[in-house]
């Protein structure tokens, strides 16, 4: 068996009763828990030297775990003639306003009917700096969140792009709609953001291995009235882009988005979605070299809901 891929941690004190797979996914979120219970079947697992075939295994603290991933098979875009709202483009880079419930790429659980599959039937070419299975995409949103996403149409293109997320000078603006009133009308949140070791699929500031992470957010109104109010509507800048990023750090000041069960907002019928919006995003193309802003009007059912608590407002 090569070895030339290997990754390897030591199991700290606080993991000490962990099971093997939750420590695994701590260390490597990249991966997921379903993976790594493979590979360890596979013998691609050892501790302190030896293969460990059960994932289960509870770990005392101190040992050296290593893991040696298998490459998995490759993944191919196909192209599927489904609609693609485009809402701006030039040589270098389209813009999407893409709908809410529609994921980007695929992945676990997704592997057509995605913003990629739509990309391919509509363009011929993009990039291919993301692979095959992710051709154009620079950044991504959430399943259910909707707004403005870039892909580039070039590899010159979505390096620049990238660049700019990088040296954090794109602005990002979004809308969200969040549960209670904040005590300050503007702020700041810099929490740390990291894999729940617990529950793989949510994201927690609460962990201290936790990645640098900035957000801030302006109170646009407050509804049904600013005394006591049930919800709060935001402008949200964020200056870097975690996974979830918005959503676990406004759930984590006590404020979920309105409709995200996952960070333990109330259920919501009504609006059958998360009240969060990719409103407007400002790069330099590299195409032009001047600054783009790209604007994603918010969408009717949120549009419907806001006007059904107490009136409709964009941020001035």
């Amino acid at each position: 068996m090569e070895r030339d891929t290997e990754l390897a941690f030591t199991v700290g004190a606080a993991q000490a009763g962990w099971r093997l797979d939750h420590a695994l996914q701590q260390a490597f979120p990249q991966f997921s828990r379903a993976r790594m219970q493979l590979w360890a079947k596979s013998g691609r697992v050892r501790v302190d030297g030896t293969p460990v075939t059960k994932a289960s295994l509870v770990l005392r603290g101190g040992e050296t775990v290593e893991l040696e991933p298998d490459a998995p098979p490759p993944l191919h875009a196909e192209p599927e003639d489904l609609p693609v709202d485009v809402i701006y483009e030039d040589a270098a880079v389209i813009a999407i306003n893409k709908p809410a419930g529609l994921t980007v790429h695929a992945g676990a659980g997704a592997h057509s009917g995605t913003l990629v599959n739509r990309l391919v039937a509509r363009f011929q070419n993009l990039s291919k700096v993301g692979g095959d299975e992710r051709p154009g995409i620079v950044h991504r949103l959430d399943k259910e969140t909707s707004g403005v996403l870039l892909v580039a149409r070039t590899d010159a293109a979505h390096r620049s792009l990238a660049a700019q997320f990088q040296d954090r000078t794109v602005e990002k603006i979004y809308l969200a709609l969040v549960h209670g009133a904040l005590k300050k009308d503007a702020g700041r949140i810099t929490a740390p953001i990291a894999r729940d070791p617990v529950r793989r699929t949510r994201m927690t500031t609460k962990v201290a291995t936790g990645r640098a992470s900035l957000t801030d957010y302006k109170v646009l109104r407050r509804y049904p009235d600013p005394a006591a109010a049930k919800y709060s509507y935001l402008e949200v800048k964020i200056g870097t882009g975690r996974t979830h990023q918005i959503r676990v750090h406004l759930a984590s000041i006590g404020h979920p988005v309105v409709g995200d069960r996952l960070y333990g907002a109330p259920a919501n019928e009504t609006l059958g979605r998360n009240f969060l919006h990719a409103h407007r995003i400002s790069f330099d193309s590299p195409a032009t070299g001047e600054r783009v802003t790209v604007t994603a009007p918010l969408p009717d059912e949120l549009v419907r809901f806001l006007e059904s608590v107490g009136g409709f407002r964009l941020p001035g």
